[in-house]
Formats: C-alpha cells, sequence, structure tokens
C-alpha cells in the first residue's frame, strides 16, 4: 500500500503541516492491529432549515398576504358603516332644519303680532287716556272690555312699557321732556339715583325683544 493511502482521515492539512514534516493518511478499512473492519466516521447531523419552526406553522410570502387580508374590513360591515355615516349626517341636517324652521317660525308670529299691534295703537292710546282721566272706573262695562283686550295681547307676548317711576332705558322709553326735580308734580321715588320716568304721555308696547313703539315719557334726575 502505498504511502498516500497510509494518511489518517481528520488529520491536518498539508498546508498547515508545511514544513513539519511528510503527512500520512490511513485510508484503509481494515485495521491491520485487530484485523477488523473499521467504522465509518459519523457523518455530521445535518439541521433542516425550518429546525426553528414551531411544528405546525409554516412562513411564506402567502402568510403576510393572508395576515394583511385580517385588515381589511369585510364588505358588509364596510357598508354598514358608510350608511351609519350618512345617517348621522342626514339626522343632524334635520335638527338644523327643524331649528331654523321654528326660529322662522317665531320670527313670523313675532311679525304679524307686532303688525296687529301697530294697527290697535290708536284703540290702546284712548284706553290709556280714558283711564289717566278717570272715565275707565272699575267694575264698569267699558273698563272690562278694556282689561280683556290688554289681557288677550298678553296672551300673544304683547307687554306694555312706561310707568311712572322706573328708570329710563332709551331701548324702550322716548323722552319727550326733561322736568326738574322740584318741579310742580314731579316725585322721584326714594332712593333714585338716575336718570327716572315721572310721567307717561304714551305707553310702549313690545314683544319679546322687538319694541313695536317706545313709551314717550316725561323724565326728571334727582337732585
Amino acid at each position: 500500500m502505498s504511502d498516500t493511502d497510509r494518511t489518517p482521515t481528520g488529520g491536518p492539512s498539508e498546508e498547515e503541516t508545511a514544513g513539519k514534516g511528510p503527512v500520512i493518511r490511513d485510508k484503509r478499512r481494515i485495521d491491520p492491529e485487530t484485523g477488523q473492519p473499521r467504522q465509518a466516521a459519523d457523518p455530521q447531523p445535518t439541521v433542516p432549515e425550518d429546525a426553528g419552526a414551531v411544528p405546525g406553522e409554516q412562513s411564506g410570502p402567502g402568510d403576510a398576504g393572508e395576515a394583511g387580508g385580517q385588515d381589511d374590513p369585510h364588505p358588509d360591515a364596510q357598508l354598514a358603516a358608510e350608511r351609519l355615516e350618512e345617517m348621522r349626517r342626514m339626522q343632524a341636517e334635520f335638527v338644523n332644519f327643524r331649528n331654523r324652521t321654528q326660529r322662522e317660525r317665531e320670527t313670523d308670529r313675532t311679525r304679524a303680532t307686532g303688525a296687529v299691534v301697530e294697527a290697535m295703537l290708536p284703540l290702546l292710546d284712548d284706553i290709556h287716556s280714558a283711564r289717566e282721566h278717570g272715565d275707565l272706573e272699575e267694575g264698569t262695562p267699558f273698563a272690562a272690555i278694556a282689561d280683556k283686550l290688554e289681557a288677550t295681547l298678553g296672551r300673544f307676548g304683547v307687554e306694555r312699557t312706561g310707568f311712572v317711576g322706573e328708570p329710563f332705558d332709551p331701548t324702550v322709553h322716548e323722552a319727550l321732556m326733561h322736568l326738574p326735580a322740584d318741579g310742580p308734580g314731579v316725585e322721584l321715588p326714594e332712593g333714585a339715583t338716575e336718570m327716572t320716568v315721572v310721567q307717561v304721555m304714551q305707553p310702549g308696547f313690545k314683544i319679546g325683544d322687538q319694541v313695536v313703539r317706545a313709551a314717550r315719557v316725561a323724565v326728571a334726575d334727582p337732585s
């Protein structure tokens, strides 16, 4: 047997043993000392590429697509969300329409009532003058008619403005005269500190915040 057949397997390479002597590789299958066949070296176990994977689970390009598909909403769920959003939008539009309609209705009612009160101003002025002169004494038929008329207007939100002793308010009063505090017939409320109504020539009327006519009054300043 040649020297090349005597090189033991698994020994150092020729490059590693360069300069250290010849290298003998023994490739004989029969051991010369025992005469028994030599056992082949156990090959190194190979580790499968998916050894770290959990049994029953496989990863691949298709898994990413399946995972991504779970995030996509179901067509029925998406349709239900769209219908819900549409219903909410319609409900908000209906609420706005209802509120706007109510405001317009109140405005129209106030405007119509104001037109009626303006047409009745001469009659209301006559009632006021009759009371000032004592012609509408309590218990007389005309006094009862005047009270019913004013009560009816009150049910529609009509309020009378302009009373002796109340502070002057330019939004509901029109001052026709300015009288001295110590003048004849001028009586100021006790403790008055601002311009005060001391005489009412014509009463005023308002409906809510809308002034139909300002009260025409005489005022006086406390001394």
